[in-house]
């Protein structure tokens, strides 16, 4: 049903471009300046720092827990709930303690295992009974280690998805689905800057995700684009982009609502530990729609499609075209 009211539409997106590319600018700027005056909240993987998981004791509660912790005095302390997965599942308790950066560089160790005694002693007096499920901590080599190869990952992915759009397409195709993907990229970056959410290697993991979603999207796009190029080679490229994002209209939303919805389960249910990454999918899927069809397909636009799109004949190869 939701198929047959798409197809058949003529909608001129192009004569849109204008105010998607200033509203698009708008955002961009938004979120850098966002990230540059507020910055990320970074999680211990980037930061440094301890965490505790231990079941959730009779009577607890957070709001209790939360400022008998603070009153240590041991900087930021996060608290969050989660429920295991399998037939004996339990919920749990998550705490991360930020990094001990107020001691000399030889002494951060020991007093980060001693901010960490001291959450558990005083978890262990108001809940004797108290079960530790696991602890790990993340010194600051190791983090800053991490924070670098995240970004190293996200520039990789961006400079081969360049390669490979050049060599499946042609380098005006390229420039346009690397243009939307450092679009995704910024806009969600920003997001997390501004709501303050946690961003750690869920975080880039998620990043990757849009990358590889959003690309999917705008393969799809180019690849009719291409083809109703070879079809209506004397109509304006305004045109022939219209008619082929009409004509991946109903395959696009389809797509990216079976996926919210997946997303919006993982978000509303499956607790605070992955509330993180499963809003960056959210926002992403969002995100890579809009710019599949307005920033690609317009940066597309500027630059102009070539004519000769068909595939050129190579002496010799005899395979199926």
């Amino acid at each position: 049903m939701f198929q047959r009211l798409i197809e058949g539409r003529k909608i001129q997106f192009m004569k849109y471009h204008w105010p998607a590319v200033i509203m698009s600018a708008v955002l961009i700027v938004a979120a850098i300046g966002v990230t540059a005056t507020r910055g990320l909240n970074f999680g211990i993987d980037f930061v440094g720092g301890s965490e505790i998981e231990i079941v959730k004791p009779d009577g607890y509660d957070q709001q209790t827990v939360r400022d008998e912790l603070n009153a240590l005095g041991l900087g930021q302390i996060a608290l969050n709930e989660a429920r295991g997965t399998g037939v004996d599942a339990v919920e749990v308790v998550v705490i991360r303690i930020q990094s001990q950066t107020d001691v000399a560089p030889e002494d951060a160790e020991a007093a980060q295992q001693a901010a960490t005694d001291a959450v558990e002693n005083t978890l262990v007096a108001r809940y004797p009974d108290l079960e530790i499920r696991s602890r790990s901590s993340v010194g600051p080599k190791v983090s800053g280690e991490l924070m670098r190869q995240g970004v190293i990952a996200l520039v990789v992915a961006l400079s081969l998805m360049l390669v490979y759009i050049w060599f499946r397409f042609e380098l005006q195709y390229s420039l346009g689905a690397v243009a939307a993907l450092t679009h995704d990229v910024i806009l969600t970056v920003g997001m997390f800057a501004a709501l303050q959410l946690e961003f750690n290697l869920s975080t880039i993991a998620a990043l990757l995700t849009i990358v590889g979603y959003s690309m999917n999207d705008t393969v799809v796009v180019f690849d009719r684009i291409r083809e109703e190029k070879r079809k209506y080679k004397k109509l304006p490229d305004a045109e022939v982009i219209d008619i082929a994002l009409n004509g991946t209209l109903s395959r696009t939303l389809l797509t990216s609502g079976t996926t919210l919805i997946a997303l919006l389960a993982i978000f509303f249910l499956g607790g605070p530990v992955l509330r993180g990454m499963s809003f960056a999918l959210i926002w992403g899927v969002v995100i890579g729609t809009y710019s599949s069809i307005f920033v690609a397909s317009t940066l597309l636009l500027f630059v102009g499609l070539r004519g000769d799109t068909a595939p050129k004949e190579v002496q010799g190869f005899q395979g199926a075209p």
